[in-house]
């Protein structure tokens, strides 16, 4: 007869309500992972295995160059103003036709942002150590390997079977060969870190490192600086030999890095025409037109023993023929900490 009250029996069938806190918490979690994954995507966190890593940039340039003003260039001369000693290359008309079609191949070489983003810090030590603007630098190192590029840039000889490696060093004239007047000129810089074609001995004429910077000691001890102006046509020039094809070696070269100091480094822009045809005007042209007298000019009497190859013209390396580069000074810098 007795009964529960009606509301204890009513209360023991209503289930107690769930709790409120785990779904809080669940999405509590769910919104900081949302918020944490767009932070990461846009950081470069999240899907950084997809990306590159940063890139290097390139070098600041020192000084901006302006066009060359006519006729700044003195003739050929016997020998060098800063009284550095003559040696001359001499390549044959078939190397210097090759050469010829290499550089006109060369301006229109498509080399990938990445391959280059690993010269760039060379460049930069290259430029701090021997005070040489770090673009003449650069387009030397396209007119002789198209940035590395040319096949046959990291092994053997080059057709010439003379020179090798990213700049084109000769190691076959001499004693002592071009390569080994300089090729001690990584000690003055620090070595990056990482860089393509890292060699296991050093010097190597195919490390990156060590072939640059002991271009850019040459340069330096043609007495090249920061300014693009006579004294870089003359060593490009030297650079490669003392021939019409080393005119046009020396103003393409020195074009295109007035090019780009003015309008920006551009790995693949060729060079503007009017550009070569002004640094021609004023640098080319008074050696070519020597070098034409000279060969017009009516056989004379040989010279002395040891100085018939010195007459009429200044010292040159020759990419083509033989590199040369035996009697010359170079400034040896404070070697790097």
């Amino acid at each position: 007869m007795a009964l529960a009250p009606a509301p204890a029996r009513l209360e023991a069938h209503v289930p107690s309500p769930p709790a409120e806190r785990a779904p809080w918490l669940l999405a509590i979690a769910l919104g900081t992972l949302g918020v944490l994954a767009l932070v990461g995507a846009l950081s470069g966190v999240i899907g950084g295995s997809a990306r590159r890593a940063p890139a290097n940039n390139p070098p600041p340039v020192p000084l901006a160059a302006a066009l060359p003003a006519s006729g700044l260039l003195a003739p050929v001369a016997g020998k060098r103003a800063h009284g550095l000693a003559v040696i001359v290359g001499r390549p044959s008309a078939a190397q210097q036709s090759a050469d010829a079609r290499r550089f006109a191949g060369s301006s229109q070489a498509q080399i990938a942002t990445r391959w280059m983003e690993g010269f760039y810090p060379i460049y930069a030590v290259a430029q701090e150590t021997f005070a040489v603007n770090w673009l003449l630098l650069a387009s030397i190192h396209l007119q002789e390997s198209a940035f590395s590029t040319a096949p046959g840039t990291y092994r053997g000889l080059n057709f010439a079977h003379c020179c090798g490696g990213p700049m084109q060093f000769n190691v076959t004239n001499g004693p002592p060969s071009t390569w080994q007047l300089v090729s001690d000129s990584y000690r003055y810089g620090r070595r990056p870190a990482a860089y393509d074609h890292m060699t296991a001995a050093h010097p190597s004429i195919y490390d990156d490192f060590d072939s640059i910077m002991a271009a850019a000691r040459l340069l330096s001890a043609d007495g090249v600086e920061y300014r693009l102006d006579n004294r870089a046509w003359d060593a490009a020039y030297d650079y490669y030999g003392h021939d019409l094809t080393g005119v046009t070696y020396a103003d393409q070269v020195l074009a295109r890095a007035i090019g780009w100091s003015q309008h920006g480094f551009c790995i693949d822009c060729a060079v503007a025409p009017a550009l070569i045809e002004a640094v021609h005007a004023a640098y080319g042209a008074p050696v070519q037109q020597a070098l034409s007298s000279a060969a017009a000019a009516p056989a004379r009497r040989p010279a002395s023993a040891g100085s018939g190859a010195r007459a009429g013209v200044r010292r040159g390396r020759g990419a083509a023929g033989a590199r040369s580069g035996g009697g010359r000074r170079v400034r040896r810098p404070a070697p790097a900490p």
